[in-house]
Formats: C-alpha cells, sequence, structure tokens
C-alpha cells in the first residue's frame, strides 16, 4: 500500500513514480518474451504523431486480456493494488500497448488521455501507468508531465498526424505556468498518472532502446458512456497474485 505522502502527492501533482515495483528477473522474463514473441512483431503499427515532420511511433494495441505474459502483468496485484489505493475503488482494464521505442523512433504531442477518451467514459476517473522495460532517460526520450496540469481539466483536443494533441493555445499557456518533469525511470518502476494530466514525449535519438507497457484503466465506478466500449472493458479487476503470474510467465517464455 502507499503511503499518505504518496497518495497527497498524486493528489496534488497528478503523476506518481514508484521505483522497483518488479524486479530485474521479472523484467528480463518480459523483455525477453516481447524480443521473440512473433505475434507482437507482427501486429506492430506506426502512429506518425506530426501533420509533416517527425519520426514514427512503434507500438502495439491491445483491448482484450488474455493469458499472455503482458496481459498477466497489467492485471498484477503490484500494479492494480496502488491505483486502487489512489483512487479508493477497484479497476476496471480498458487497453494496454507495447510501446516499442527504438533508436530513432519517434514521440508524442502534449495530450491528455482523458482528452482522447472523455466521449466514452462519463467521469474522468482515468489513470494510466508505464511499466519500464528498459532505463527511461531524458535522452531516449522518457515520459514528460506538466506537473499538477490535471487541475486544469480536460482540454479540446485537435488531430496531428495519427493522434491527437491538446489545444495548442492553452499547452502555451500551461507550459508557461505549470512545471515541466521528465520521468526517468529505471527497469521494473513504474509511472502512475492522471487521466487528464499532460503529457508528451520527445523522439528516440540515442542508441539505446525504450520499451514499454502502458495500461490504461477506470475506476469500476465510472459510467461507460458507449455500448460497444463497455463490452471491451474487463469486468471489475480481481489482481492476480504473484504465483499466477510467475506460471503464465513461464509457460510464455521462448524456447
Amino acid at each position: 500500500m502507499l503511503s499518505k505522502e504518496q497518495r497527497d502527492d498524486f493528489e496534488q501533482n497528478g503523476y506518481l513514480i514508484v521505483e522497483n515495483v518488479l524486479d530485474k528477473a521479472a523484467v528480463k522474463k518480459i523483455r525477453l518474451t516481447a524480443e521473440k514473441d512473433a505475434e507482437l512483431g507482427e501486429d506492430v503499427q506506426i502512429n506518425n504523431n506530426y501533420e509533416e515532420e517527425g519520426i514514427g511511433t512503434k507500438l502495439v494495441y491491445r483491448d482484450r486480456l488474455g493469458d499472455d505474459t503482458y496481459s498477466a502483468y497489467v492485471r498484477s496485484r503490484q500494479l492494480i493494488e496502488p491505483m486502487e489505493d489512489l483512487f479508493s475503488e477497484k479497476m476496471r482494464h480498458y487497453y494496454h500497448l507495447q510501446m516499442l521505442k527504438d533508436p530513432n523512433t519517434g514521440g508524442w504531442q502534449w495530450h491528455q488521455d482523458y482528452g482522447y477518451h472523455y466521449k466514452e467514459f462519463f467521469y474522468p476517473k482515468f489513470v494510466s501507468l508505464m511499466l519500464a522495460l528498459d532505463p527511461c532517460t531524458k535522452d531516449n526520450g522518457c515520459l514528460r508531465v506538466l506537473r499538477g496540469s490535471h487541475h486544469i481539466g480536460r482540454l479540446e483536443h485537435q488531430e496531428c498526424g495519427s493522434q491527437l494533441m491538446a489545444d495548442p493555445e492553452r499547452i502555451e499557456w500551461a507550459t508557461r505556468e505549470l512545471e515541466e518533469v521528465h520521468c526517468e525511470l529505471s527497469p521494473g518502476s513504474v509511472l502512475y498518472f492522471h487521466g487528464n494530466i499532460l503529457h508528451a514525449s520527445d523522439p528516440n535519438q540515442s542508441s539505446l532502446p525504450r520499451w514499454s507497457i502502458v495500461a490504461e484503466y477506470v475506476t469500476a465506478s465510472n459510467t461507460c458512456v458507449l455500448p460497444e466500449v463497455e463490452e471491451k472493458l474487463s469486468p471489475v479487476l480481481d489482481p492476480w497474485d504473484n504465483k499466477k503470474i510467475a506460471m503464465i510467465t513461464q509457460n510464455n517464455l521462448p524456447d
């Protein structure tokens, strides 16, 4: 469980970094599985997140939970219980992404995750997590947030390439008013961030990869506005323990 100080930090800042949630052995198994996963390779898509010039972002999108290693971890007790603590509620899984930010692949414009999904959910009780599988540093394009920007509320968003970006005029104000923080992470650490916090990332122009798992959740009490989205949401999550995750992970290790 989180400390009162951690809960207060999240409430005030809109994000929280929890170090070393997974140990090195667990991260190594996830990373090895991803590297050898032929299905993952076939499902990679390139998001071109700029109107004109820019570097595409490699990712894999999953809106269902299966019996694979990645699904096991996005419903693990180690990752889920801190969110339950932050929101004083059970959680539901919406989707998760494999972010394959190899050298010379791209970044994201300033946006809010709830800015993408407010048409699906009535309340901004929306939270994302990023599980680092590689070192996430300023040099390789780690996530950037504007501290406390979730207090602004949801901004209007517009298309920019194959993504959405927050209203540029409001972003100009926000970057003047609020502190920009580079969320550097060690492998196995987790960044939790509120659905309304403004965040972005630069392209990875280093020689090192920055792979991660990003997962999106809503609180159990959030009202889903669209029936087709309700069909994709998981039931209220009963987090998995380490024993079950270890079994799934072992079964999915490549030969």
